[in-house]
């Protein structure tokens, strides 16, 4: 491993079709896995970030872009005929945010089929972390998901970290079921997953938050950081009695997009460098502060640096 911790992060990459205040359109990137990707780069941690993008303009953007956030581009395979896909982000009033998704062609679900992606898997096998969504499962086939789960058997049987977060998008899924089975496979390999409630209740059932942690800590599972949106987060460690974190000050969101996603990064940040969880689950929830009050899944660089350094 490594002197100075890194992560392998592995999802799609997508554009971003939203609206500014004025009803203007507005073309940017997003993704999950990307969206945490950029902010943990922000903060200082050295990321690998593993996707497939075409060779198309849009792709030629998103990856320049990349590189300016100081993001490893490296392990980013070409598909030559297929594109990224794409998202739209509508906003209510409230700040909520609905998606709709023109992805089912896109150049990552081809990862596996490119050559030099073993090349890229074996890299990454020696990072100290690794960090992947319920999305990233849902757009490979069952024999991408065990080339996943075998990468995150070799991280963690090297003393390494493996985090997920659940991500769960119906949309995405055959079934509720076939979410749950791929989720839990995979999860006997990692160490700390970072659920909401809200995704445990629609994919495991209206069971309490001590019965959702526990089917994660059976299966092998160290550490559960159970977020609740405006109203904290949890961090149940396997024997240890339950930690709330809560927010630090209620704030009016603009537009929730990437809040738990740049919670993540935040907190995943911290564990890198070494915080304890309280303090790295507060960093969390610092930068999703910030970051609601803002338009798009990945907001302006100054505004979120100012907020960390406040």
């Amino acid at each position: 491993m490594s002197e100075e911790p890194r992560i392998a992060i592995i999802g799609e990459a997508m554009l971003e079709l939203s609206q500014d205040p004025a009803g203007n359109a507005k073309l940017a990137y997003g993704g999950d896995t990307l969206n945490t990707a950029v902010y943990m780069a922000r903060l200082g941690a050295p990321v690998d970030y593993i996707t497939a993008l075409g060779v198309d303009p849009y792709s030629e953007r998103m990856l320049s872009a990349w590189k300016k956030e100081g993001l490893d581009t490296c392990s980013v395979l070409r598909h030559p005929s297929r594109l990224p896909g794409l998202y739209a982000i509508e906003t209510s009033p409230q700040g909520e945010r609905s998606f709709y998704y023109w992805r089912s062609e896109s150049a990552a679900r081809e990862f596996f089929a490119l050559d030099g992606y073993a090349d890229i898997l074996d890299k990454a096998a020696n990072a100290d972390w690794l960090y992947l969504s319920g999305i990233t499962l849902s757009i490979f086939d069952e024999d991408g998901r065990r080339k996943l789960c075998q990468l995150a058997s070799e991280i963690r049987t090297s003393g390494g970290q493996v985090a997920f977060d659940p991500n769960y998008r119906p949309a995405g899924w055959t079934s509720a079921a076939a979410a749950r089975k791929a989720m839990e496979a995979f999860c006997r390999h990692a160490s700390i997953v970072l659920p909401t409630i809200d995704d445990e209740h629609a994919l495991f059932g209206m069971h309490t938050e001590a019965e959702h942690c526990a089917r994660w800590h059976d299966l092998g599972v160290d550490t559960v950081i159970m977020k609740h949106g405006p109203d904290g987060a949890t961090i149940h460690i396997r024997d240890a009695h339950p930690e709330h974190i809560a927010v630090p000050a209620p704030l009016a969101a603009t537009d929730t997009t990437g809040a738990g996603d740049s919670f993540n990064a935040a907190c995943l940040a911290g564990l890198m460098r070494g915080k304890p969880i309280h303090e790295a689950a507060a960093d969390g929830h610092r930068l999703a502060g910030i970051v609601v009050q803002h338009r798009g899944a990945i907001i302006p660089k100054d505004a979120m640096v100012t907020s960390l350094s406040e």
